[in-house]
């Protein structure tokens, strides 16, 4: 089981999306929106100022470095809130965690087959992927940036954190869950719902 993705929902999306490539060296993989009616996707290399020009409006932006991807999507915070937190499991965890989701009772949404998003109740979500070559290559490979550790600001770090360990049958210390290689540590005096995004550690 590992921790190899996260969705970051912000207003001040232009200025997240620098920091992940000036600052800490992640590729731009793609920008997905729209332009008029019409879904587009336009990959590294076409500036912000061209896309403002052809009224290209944003639904999310993809970055990724080494065994890490990270997703900025629009959204009315300044700080940058987790929408889900995505794992890969192999098929005994992956079909464990669902059916511990249907004995609680949380929401389950399939995509087309290609990935599950389940709902915590806590004010994220969790989108479960079971093996796939693509994210076995990436987390596999030698010498790659890893996420060492996720911090996540909240009113209630117990709570947000015993949802996440309940439902990954994973023990849960001081609001710290250890998955895999990462370590996510939920931190007070935090907002209601969706966490906030404190800090991360990549080794």
């Amino acid at each position: 089981m590992r921790l190899f993705h996260y969705h970051l929902v912000t207003h001040r999306i232009r200025d997240v999306e620098a920091r992940y490539i000036a600052k800490l060296g992640f590729d731009l993989v793609a920008r997905h929106g729209r332009i008029g009616e019409d879904a587009v996707s336009f990959e590294a290399g076409v500036p912000w100022n061209e896309l403002d020009r052809m009224g290209f409006k944003l639904r999310l932006s993809e970055l990724e470095r080494g065994a890490v991807n990270v997703v900025v999507q629009p959204g009315q915070w300044e700080l940058p809130r987790v929408d889900h937190l995505g794992f890969v499991l192999d098929d005994t965890d992956f079909a464990a965690t669902l059916a511990r989701a249907e004995r609680h009772d949380l929401r389950i949404q399939e995509h087309g087959g290609r990935r599950t998003f389940v709902s915590t109740n806590a004010g994220y979500r969790l989108e479960l992927h079971p093996p796939r070559d693509w994210i076995d290559e990436l987390i596999a490979a030698e010498d790659v940036l890893r996420l060492a550790e996720l911090q996540l600001r909240t009113d209630d770090p117990a709570g947000k954190a015993g949802a996440l360990a309940d439902l990954l049958d994973l023990g849960a210390a001081d609001a710290t869950i250890e998955i895999g290689d990462t370590v996510v540590r939920f931190v007070g005096e935090g907002p209601q719902g969706r966490p906030e995004l404190h800090a991360e550690l990549f080794v």
